[in-house]
């Protein structure tokens, strides 16, 4: 029959039980299929992880600096992992971390939601920030 008509015989479902076929431009619905994975594809938005580092000793234009940044990560829709990183003496004062990543989630409470609380990881402090819905 798809001869007769000069058109192609597509499985549509080959999963499906029995297999579905359609009598069809196999041409015209490669096109359309690909056409419509591509629109798909830009209308979702891909979100990135974003890293900011800081030590335990930042200045507080220094911190002010990078919280802008991770604010405007957070308004772009991304999440931002804020890593503290200790160095020599300053591991045995994780106290002080602790305090500035607590800091940075009060400043961004209104934009973002701590998705990972404050955890050590060795001689570092990491805490995820994702923006809210």
């Amino acid at each position: 029959m798809a001869k007769e008509q000069g058109l192609d015989l597509v499985e549509v479902a080959p999963n499906a039980r029995p297999p579905v076929c359609k009598i069809m431009d196999y041409g015209k619905y490669k096109y359309q299929k690909n056409k419509r994975d591509h629109d798909a594809k830009k209308s979702q938005h891909v979100i990135h992880v974003k890293e900011i580092k800081f030590r335990p000793k930042k200045d507080e234009h220094d911190f002010q600096f990078k919280l802008n940044h991770i604010i405007k990560f957070l308004e772009a829709k991304n999440k931002v992992k804020v890593t503290l990183i200790f160095r020599g003496r300053e591991a045995s004062h994780v106290h002080i971390g602790i305090r500035l990543l607590k800091r940075i989630e009060e400043e961004t409470i209104d934009i973002g939601v701590v998705e990972q609380a404050p955890k050590r990881e060795g001689r570092v402090l990491i805490m995820i920030l994702a923006p809210k819905s």
